[in-house]
């Protein structure tokens, strides 16, 4: 019996160590836009999403923020293609408060591309500057070198603010 758990916990383990899935192409498996414009565009809700579908491949499920101003997050997940995520970025300059923080992949679905989100919390983000965001929208990135620069903005912090103390970020992806 011992030896049974032994080997399952074994083989979890050494499942959990495998390198990641390929990633499916966009015409089988579609990119998820998710989140919140700000709050003066509602009346234009309709315009604004099919503004975000026109690049193809996607399916929304954006709201007006109830409260005004949005989060100024992005997070893009691993898979999605770097014409999409500079489309819906350049979508998301827009209608949102913009982009200061990257969310970590390791956060996020491969399909998925969260904007305007209180989704996810300081830890698990990354604070950018506008020239980085200028670099992530630059047309000659192909897919590899987005999400390779991508990664790099948003590695966490090491510490985080904490009611004026600075401790370990316990969701430091290492």
């Amino acid at each position: 019996m011992a030896v049974g758990l032994i080997f399952l916990w074994m083989a979890g383990t050494a499942q959990a160590a495998e390198a990641p899935k390929p990633c499916e192409p966009v015409e089988t498996k579609g990119i998820k836009v998710e989140g919140y414009i700000s709050k003066k565009f509602r009346k234009q809700k309709r315009a604004i999403l099919k503004e975000f579908k026109e690049i193809g491949h996607t399916r929304t499920a954006i709201r007006p923020f109830p409260m005004g101003k949005t989060a100024k997050v992005i997070g893009i997940g691993r898979c999605v293609p770097a014409y999409i995520a500079r489309h819906v970025m350049a979508t998301a300059l827009k209608y949102t408060s913009g982009i200061e923080s990257l969310v970590n992949q390791t956060f996020l679905h491969t399909h998925w591309i969260g904007i305007g989100t209180t989704t996810f919390d300081e830890p698990s983000q990354q604070l950018v500057t506008q020239e980085q965001v200028k670099q992530l929208m630059d047309p000659s990135l192909g897919d590899e070198e987005f999400h390779k620069l991508y990664r790099q903005f948003s590695v966490q912090d090491d510490t985080v603010p904490y009611f004026g103390s600075t401790p370990k970020n316990v969701k430091k992806v290492k």
